[in-house]
């Protein structure tokens, strides 16, 4: 059952069973390649709630021709005057590959309506639209999972104050996302309004709590797991071959090549 939980996970027992989740993610590619599914995994939340990190321990060990991940920036001009929906169809998945969306279509449910970069009569429009477009995905054979991670106003401070703490990741906050702190009733409120509209039988919403970012990776990745019918697919029989007798190869000399200084040694 989900719920709140005050202790962290222990380093240990997380990287044993992400490991283990892991190697099925293996398995479950190579499914998809296999049967030519098509996959999509829709990562949503408020800033700062874990959605990259774990999207990045889901394509860890994934070959990036089969699993991609989709972040969009802003849409150009043109992109605006196009329908909605229009820009995302051209990445999803073709036979065999699974898209992981990092932030998705649901940008006009939250951050556009929320910040007035649509109109009422759009942010309306697409309340109506989603469901009418993720059925019609559902319905030509996509597999679409949509996962929402919570997180606490508390704990979003904490991680917003030690991102901006820290120049590896200072690069993640923008003004709008610590405009957030503020508008933190306003985008619940929009949140709720976009589950009323879009939780729907064929393709619901479930809910991550990411308060403690090492149980969400693993309470995502094990439900996503458990919700396709992916089964082990046996790898191709493999054997290296002997390596041939030399055959009097000589290489340049190395003073004919620029070779990049050996930094490491100096350490």
């Amino acid at each position: 059952m989900a719920g709140k939980h005050t202790a962290k996970l222990p380093r240990k027992t997380y990287e044993e069973e992400l490991l283990r989740l892991q190697t099925e993610l293996v398995k479950l590619q190579e499914w998809v390649r296999s049967e030519g599914a098509r996959l999509v995994v829709i990562f949503e939340g408020r800033d700062a709630a874990g959605k990259g990190g774990t999207i990045q321990r889901v394509t860890q060990y994934l070959n990036p021709r089969i699993a991609r991940i989709v972040a969009l920036p802003k849409p150009t001009e043109r992109e605006r005057t196009q329908w909605y929906f229009q820009r995302y169809v051209e990445h999803l998945p073709a036979a065999g590959e699974i898209v992981l969306l990092d932030r998705s279509w649901y940008n006009r449910a939250g951050v556009e309506h929320v910040m007035g970069f649509c109109t009422k009569e759009e942010y309306q429009l697409f309340l109506r639209q989603c469901p009418i477009f993720e059925r019609m995905l559902v319905e030509d054979g996509i597999l679409l999972r949509k996962y929402w991670f919570s997180v606490s106003d508390t704990e979003q401070q904490e991680r917003f104050r030690r991102r901006l703490e820290d120049p590896l990741r200072r690069w993640k906050l923008s003004p709008m996302d610590l405009d957030s702190i503020t508008r933190w009733e306003t985008y619940s409120r929009a949140k709720d309004e976009m589950l009323v509209h879009t939780d729907i039988s064929e393709a619901p919403w479930y809910i991550v709590e990411s308060d403690d970012k090492r149980r969400a990776r693993l309470n995502m990745i094990a439900h996503l797991l458990s919700t396709l019918p992916y089964r082990d697919v046996p790898p191709p029989v493999l054997e290296l071959p002997p390596r041939p007798p030399a055959t009097g190869y000589e290489r340049p000399p190395r003073d004919l090549q620029t070779y990049v200084p050996d930094h490491a040694s100096s350490l």
